[in-house]
Parts: C-alpha cells; structure tokens; sequence
C-alpha cells in the first residue's frame, strides 16, 4: 500500500491534486479546505490511504495522519465508501465531528450526501465509545454548522469559514460568539 508520499504539486483541480514524486504523477483526492490552502508547485508530504476496487485505484491524501486516521475509521462501516468519508470530512473539523458522533448528534451528518438518518446513526452507535474521551470541548457540532452557515451569508467560502473557526479558541461557546471571533480573524487576513 502506498501509506505516504512526498513531493511537488504540478497541478490543482477542485477535488484532487496530481503529486509528482520521482518523476512519477499521482492523482490525489483531498478535503477541501486543505486542498484550497495548498498552492501549486508547493513541496508538500501527505499521509494516503489507497482505495482498491476492481475497476479503479483512488488515492486520498491528509495533511495529517488524524485526518487518515478518522478516514480509515469512518470506511471500516458498512455503507460508507471513501468519497462518503471524504464529504463528511469536509462537513466541519475532525474535533468536531469527533464530538458530535461521541455525543450522537446526526442532525448535521445527515446532510453530507450519501449519508442518511440510519447511516448517520450507525457511525455514532459504531464510533461514538472510540470519541467520548477525547470529547472535552464545548462546541456542538450544530454551533459549528450554523456558524459557518452564517459566515456563508455573509459571502466567505465555506473553506474559508472552517478555517476562521478552526482559530477560534474552543472555549468560546455559542453561534453567534463563534461568528463574531471568525469575523475578526477574518477581517485581519485581509
């Protein structure tokens, strides 16, 4: 299996990145905010997971091996292919969909395409005891939803909103509190 590759972005499309590694291109699909934080002709090391089926070879990239790790564990469900995992991982962060599963809140998994209420509820029945100790943050997946639904409205990408929220300390509880530190941080990288 290929479990980590190391080279230079030659190209950049909307979902994957073709890697050159010793002279040799490799498609990669990644989540979308490390994809749009990521330049062309960036050196760049990923942690990758290679998907097998009888027609096709996939791989998908991490910036991180928690990212991986969290994939590996949402494909090992029944029902959940690795472009499922992929859009669940690009729902919100991986601390906070870790919260939300731990405390079996599937009103915002529900909305990643090719999950529903009985799928939904099988990744917190199946993953919620592996999440219930790392879960000590307050924010609820619902909070971080909203938060970037309204920093959406307020005409930032989604990637961009994950991002300001990801920097947003985690004591801070509270949609609009969330909306109003992004905003801030917002504002200062412009």
């Amino acid at each position: 299996m290929i479990s980590k590759l190391k080279g230079v972005i030659e190209h950049k499309d909307a979902k994957f990145i073709i890697l050159e590694v010793g002279g040799v291109g490799y498609k990669i699909f990644l989540a979308s905010d490390f994809l749009e934080k990521i330049k062309e002709s960036a050196n760049v090391s990923l942690w990758t997971y290679l998907a097998v089926r009888e027609d096709a070879l996939t791989l998908y990239g991490f910036e991180e091996k928690e990212g991986l790790d969290f994939f590996e564990m949402l494909i090992s469900i029944s029902g959940i292919g690795p472009k499922t995992a992929l859009g669940v991982i690009n729902a919100a962060t991986i601390p906070t969909l870790k919260k939300a599963i731990s405390s079996k809140d599937i009103s915002h998994l529900v909305k990643v395409s090719g999950i529903g209420k009985k799928i939904a509820e099988k990744i917190t029945l199946e993953l919620k005891d592996k999440f219930s100790r790392e879960n000590s943050g307050d924010v609820s997946l619902k909070d971080e939803i909203d938060a970037i639904e309204a920093l959406k409205s307020l005409d930032y990408s989604q990637n961009q909103a994950r991002e300001a929220l990801k920097q947003v300390d985690s004591g801070i509880i509270g949609t609009s509190e969330r909306v109003k530190q992004a905003l801030k941080i917002l504002g200062k990288n412009h």
